[in-house]
């Protein structure tokens, strides 16, 4: 099996758009409402959305691919925060968040996902910010254990919105300054 990250680029966008379209829902608790998933996904994950954030100087996407089939991606975006609870306890002048990191079920357990974390930490560290903050929903112990492999602690809570349903998330953190793996 051959695993290759790389920065995602122009004419990604259908790939990145289709792994979004089957892995977002991963990620949401059980109970929430399909409608509200595919509307979140088209208001958010489109291929027209993933143009906007490719140009988007303060984002940098990444995508892994096990075989040359793309199962995966990453999105890490500097800049502003706009949530207030995460403004709380992150200190946005010298961090990065970590939105998007979505891995194809059927490539669980694989070590892609290591990859690509890896290589988005890289990127993150790349920056130079101290440190990478992500949201994840509290009832997602798959990735919870994943980020707290990888070094993420929490930090805080937050709230997050799809569709109509608010979810609980934990903001997780952790310091990129001195290793990034």
């Amino acid at each position: 099996m051959t695993t290759i990250t790389r920065l995602a680029g122009s004419g990604d966008e259908p790939v990145l758009h289709d792994l979004a379209a089957r892995t977002f829902g991963l990620a949401c608790p059980p109970g929430t409402a399909q409608a509200d998933i595919d509307a979140f996904i088209v208001t958010n994950l489109s291929a027209e959305r993933f143009t906007a954030y490719l140009a988007d100087p303060a984002r940098i996407l990444m995508i892994v691919s096990v075989d040359g089939e793309p199962t995966g991606y990453s999105m890490l975006v500097g800049g502003p925060i706009t949530d207030p609870d995460v403004a709380a306890v992150v200190d946005q002048a010298t961090s990065i968040e970590l939105s998007k990191f979505y891995l194809a079920p059927e490539r669980h357990g694989t070590g892609a996902a290591a990859a690509l974390m890896t290589a988005t930490l890289a990127a993150a560290a790349g920056t130079g910010t101290a440190t990478c903050w992500l949201g994840v929903n509290q009832r997602n112990v798959r990735a919870a254990r994943f980020y707290a492999k990888h070094g993420f602690e929490i930090v805080g809570v937050k709230r997050f919105l799809v569709g109509s349903e608010w979810h609980d998330d934990h903001i997780r953190q952790r310091d990129i300054s001195a290793r990034h793996g």
